[in-house]
């Protein structure tokens, strides 16, 4: 109830009240490598934000059959959410960019492992079964992964090429915007996965374990397929090394937090430390 509380609050911005005419012109300002990259990112984030969007529904179908009502009234601001951030990268892709071709050469070999297989595999499975096995690997997957390193990656990808030169100010505030609705996303996966490692232990524990372990090496893989064209002079002045440490700083703090229900009681995990309901 808190997060959808938050989403009523910080979720209800408009992406078409945006005004992206600075952002045209201070596109038409930069290299054809520098277009080239950011063109790169922002297709790879509107089908990857498609493809969430898509997902998302055998878990809000899940919450439903289970009669998780707080859940489920999360889950409708959660979907909501992600269809807005579509409509983000469309805008960027047309207005700002100016294209409207197909944009399917700029999603590599593991990119589409995970959006297209993956993802969807994991998903797919809550549709028909219920069992805490399969919805920790959805949640792993999905809130772990997708959002809480790929997609946390990808924003410091554009902070790090927009910021100093101060360009692309309505993007750049759309993306601060999807960065702290996913917040909520990525809080809401670590919640449900720390209280299902807190009721079943290590069995769930090993698959969560697993699970993200196996997609790390899939997301640096991403990361890396995105950049090589480039070589060792990729636009912006920035490296491979500094956004795989990205990657793994993102996993890493993840991984700690979910091990920490290892330890802990469901009502440790729901209500704090007390289990008095404290937040």
């Amino acid at each position: 109830m808190r997060l959808w509380r938050k989403a009523k609050a910080l979720g209800t911005w408009d992406p078409a009240s945006f005004d992206l005419a600075q952002d045209r012109e201070d596109w038409q300002t930069l290299t054809e490598q520098e277009q080239d990259l950011l063109l790169r990112l922002t297709a790879q984030f509107a089908g990857g934000e498609e493809s969430v969007t898509a997902d998302l529904l055998p878990l809000l179908g899940w919450a439903a059959r289970e009669g998780r009502i707080e859940d489920e009234m999360f889950l409708t601001s959660y979907l909501w959410e992600e269809a807005k951030h579509v409509e983000v990268f469309d805008r960027v892709l047309r207005e700002v960019a100016c294209v409207e071709g197909d944009l399917e050469h700029y999603l590599t070999e593991a990119y589409r492992g995970h959006f297209m297989d993956a993802q969807p595999e994991a998903m797919d499975r809550l549709r028909t079964d219920s069992s805490p096995e399969v919805l920790a690997d959805a949640v792993a997957t999905y809130q772990m992964t997708t959002e809480g390193v790929l997609a946390e990656t990808g924003y410091h990808a554009y902070y790090t090429v927009l910021g100093e030169p101060d360009i692309l100010p309505g993007t750049r505030e759309m993306v601060g915007l999807i960065q702290r609705d996913e917040s909520r996303h990525v809080g809401y996966g670590i919640q449900l996965l720390s209280e299902l490692i807190a009721e079943h232990g290590d069995p769930i524990w090993s698959i969560v374990e697993n699970r993200m372990s196996m997609l790390l090496m899939g997301a640096m893989n991403v990361v890396g397929e995105m950049l090589s064209p480039y070589g060792h002079d990729i636009p912006f002045g920035i490296t491979v090394e500094q956004f795989m440490m990205h990657a793994q700083g993102q996993f890493q703090k993840r991984y700690a937090r979910l091990e920490k229900a290892r330890t802990q009681t469901v009502d440790e995990v729901l209500y704090g430390a007390g289990g008095d309901g404290a937040a």
